[in-house]
This record gives C-alpha cells, structure tokens and sequence, in this order.
C-alpha cells in the first residue's frame, strides 16, 4: 500500500488518505489499470471505453480524515459595486 492524502468532493468535501498504484508496476506502469475499448456487436464500430483496474492497486481502498466545511451557496448579486461611483479621484 503507498498511501497519500487527497481531497474529494462527493458525497461532501473531505480530506481522504487512499490508496495509489506501484510505479515499478510492469503490469500498468504506475496508471493503476488498463482502457479497453469496446465496439458493437451488430455494427463493430466503436461504442465505448471501460477501465479495468490492474492488480497492484485497490481504488476502493480509502479511509476519511476530516470532514471540510461546505462553501456557503447563497445567491450572489453579481460584481460587487465601486464605492467611489463616478467621481473622480482629485
């Protein structure tokens, strides 16, 4: 296991020690996995990606720190307005 400390944002943000690929992985070389793609059967033309993670990594291995706190969602109005105004600056 190579932990590292990341941030996430689903279901809420938080800061999460998880788990990352071998480098030295001869497998994947360190990307965690592998993109097969994938065409239709009717047509062989292609019809998507899937990723099939390599054996050197669990991705479901992660474990919460600390929770954040939410940023506020109130409406804002736009840009805030010049307290000057029009006068000029003499």
């Amino acid at each position: 296991m190579r932990p590292r400390i990341r941030r996430s944002t689903w279901p809420r943000p938080a800061l999460v020690l998880t788990d990352t690929p071998d480098p030295a992985c001869p497998d994947c070389r360190g990307e965690g996995g592998h993109n097969h793609d994938y065409g239709d059967y009717e047509t062989g033309e292609y019809a998507g990606t899937e990723w099939e993670p390599c054996h050197c990594w669990d991705e479901t291995r992660r474990w919460t720190l600390l929770h954040l706190p939410r940023t506020p969602q109130w409406p804002r109005t736009g840009p805030t307005p010049d307290p000057w105004g029009d006068e000029p600056p003499f």
